[in-house]
């Protein structure tokens, strides 16, 4: 929690020195400051909480961002100050946040965190040059190149406490969760910067009435952005019922899948695996059992890991078949139908499927030292029946209980809930 501490305690010392200043200073450009502030909380008043989404107040994140780079109104030159900036963004933010954090939806700290220091980082690169007329002589493309350089540099730095934030949080591995971050910056990271740049650009042309007019866009993209990630949710949501028709006909114990989903998540994230792959893992997982189904003799409590290869194929097999048939994307179905094979041909999703879920199943009911017990078996079968590096994987996810949380899947309500016991293994409390 080193890097937590440091970033909260960065973003504390930005603000207090921000708003020491400008209440020594006082408030310039009222008319300005409040126009922004307005635009700010509103934003923040409608964000969301999603856990794919980069920017979840993208409106508030273009207004703080065009205030911060904003050098005249209707060709006046402002009088604000960098300090004053992180000021007034701080205050609107927090007034935004305050239905959010009554209702306890985001970690709203965090989210502060990362609005100071950026917004922080883009008016202290932009505003005292601006103000010793340094940028005087820059008109037409070339200042608007200037903002958009800015733009990027602040976008990078975002990118980088996001990933900083969401490691010192999880433990799982920086590279990819910065990765990820940057990938992002490609979507309504760049609707957001964009916004911004022309926010300021006509704002500096024709006054204060351009804000309105330059949100509409970005409000209607942020709309978009909402409905496809609850069509999101609502396919995640089908595929966990479906995962549950195993459940339902006795075929595996239940909580099984998400069990296996859960545990497996965290293992991919561990094993720095991108976005669309964690999604992949996470459906075929909830699904890996679902093969059951065609079988006309059960297995003894759904424990597939002890049957002959064969038989793995074959239950394997079926489950890709009817994983196909739901209309699933194809990539899970291969994962499903590729779980039974030997590891060395497998693709990594399928390595973890297969260990997670021989790893649930040896130490389900086993008392206080299955988990132990299951964790040495697999580790003696490495390298024959399951990838060596998935399985250390699997004993440094046991070993730091905390990190899986934010990986957990959904329930059939849409919520994520599985739990950690460190003494008995993995458990889903519904």
């Amino acid at each position: 929690m080193t890097g937590l501490r440091l970033i909260h305690g960065a973003a504390a010392l930005t603000a207090a020195a921000s708003l020491a200043v400008t209440l020594g200073t006082g408030l310039t450009d009222r008319g300005i400051a409040l126009a922004f502030g307005v635009l700010i909380a509103v934003g923040e008043l409608n964000r969301w909480s999603d856990s794919q989404a980069r920017q979840v107040a993208p409106l508030a994140a273009a207004g703080s961002l065009a205030y911060a780079l904003l050098g005249a109104d209707a060709g006046r030159p402002t009088a604000h100050r960098a300090a004053q900036v992180v000021t007034v963004v701080l205050v609107a933010a927090v007034l935004g946040a305050v239905p959010h954090i009554w209702c306890g939806r985001t970690p709203t700290l965090d989210h502060l965190a990362r609005r100071v220091l950026t917004v922080g980082f883009a008016a202290v690169c932009f505003q005292p040059l601006y103000d010793q007329g340094l940028f005087a002589s820059w008109a037409g493309p070339v200042y608007a190149l200037l903002l958009i350089a800015l733009l990027c540099l602040t976008g990078l730095c975002d990118a980088v406490l996001a990933a900083a934030l969401a490691h010192a949080r999880t433990r799982w591995p920086f590279g990819p969760l910065l990765r990820e971050q940057l990938r992002g910056l490609l979507g309504i990271g760049s609707a957001v910067g964009a916004t911004g740049a022309v926010m300021a650009l006509a704002v500096a042309v024709v006054g204060l009435w351009a804000l309105p007019v330059f949100c509409l866009p970005l409000l209607l993209t942020q709309l978009s952005v909402r409905r496809h990630a609850a069509v999101r949710a609502t396919y995640r949501q089908t595929i966990a019922s479906l995962a549950r028709a195993t459940e339902i006909a006795g075929c595996t114990p239940a909580g099984h899948a998400r069990r296996v989903a859960a545990l497996g998540l965290a293992v991919g994230r561990d094993l720095g695996m991108a976005e669309g792959e964690l999604t992949v893992l996470e459906y075929a997982a909830l699904m890996h059992d679902i093969g059951q189904l065609s079988l006309v003799d059960p297995v003894p409590a759904g424990a597939t890991a002890g049957l002959p290869p064969a038989e793995q194929r074959r239950i394997a097999l079926l489950g890709g078949a009817v994983v196909r048939q739901t209309g699933v994307d194809a990539a899970v179905a291969v994962v499903v139908e590729r779980q039974a094979d030997p590891c060395r041909d497998q693709p990594l999703a399928a390595r973890i499927v297969r260990a997670v879920n021989a790893y649930e199943e040896k130490s389900r009911d086993a008392g206080p030292e299955g988990p132990l017990r299951a964790l040495e078996e697999l580790r003696l079968a490495a390298a024959g029946d399951y990838a060596p590096e998935v399985v250390e994987s699997l004993a440094r996810v046991l070993a730091r209980p905390r990190g899986w949380r934010e990986t957990a899947p959904a329930r059939d309500d849409g919520r994520r809930t599985a739990l950690s016991d460190p003494v008995r293994g993995w458990v889903t409390h519904g």
